[in-house]
């Protein structure tokens, strides 16, 4: 899909989220909180991140 490509396992923030997953930051948190797109996971007061092999999956089922 893109030329930056995943890692096999780990966490990644929304940066890179949004990287492979082209919506807006709006839209994706919209459809974090409907259950649309993979749950996020809070690391720390300011930092949000989302589990590599959820997003693969996500992006998998999209096609």
């Amino acid at each position: 899909m893109n030329d930056c490509k995943l890692p096999d396992t780990g966490f990644i923030r929304l940066k890179a989220v949004l990287h492979h997953i082209p919506v807006g930051k709006s839209s994706w948190w919209a459809g974090v909180a409907s259950g649309r797109f993979p749950k996020s996971y809070k690391i720390g007061p300011r930092t949000t991140v989302w589990k590599v092999e959820d997003i693969r999956s996500f992006i998998n089922s999209q096609h």
